[in-house]
């Protein structure tokens, strides 16, 4: 939704405000304008190495959790076994 020229001329004033009280202010949210830009323009990066750590993340529990059921087998298995001699 677009703003309003009074709205716009309202927000003026109170970033010229801004401005003239607090310069400290001005100078760290340019500097986190900066920052923010820079991020922005290196998302894919970021994303895919968000993607290829979840795979990662995936396939490291898939094999635990095989080791797990595989263990709990062999386990069951050797206790069935012994029982079976008793």
């Amino acid at each position: 939704m677009a703003w309003s020229q009074d709205e716009e001329r309202l927000l003026a004033q109170i970033e010229q405000r801004l401005v003239d009280e607090d310069p400290r202010l001005v100078a760290r949210l340019e500097s986190f304008n900066r920052r923010a830009g820079k991020s922005e323009t290196r998302a894919k990066g970021p994303r895919r190495r968000l993607r290829r750590s979840t795979v990662i993340i995936a396939v490291s529990w898939l094999l635990i959790a095989t080791l797990v059921t595989t263990l709990l087998i062999l386990v069951l298995r050797h206790e069935a076994a012994a029982m079976a001699l008793l």
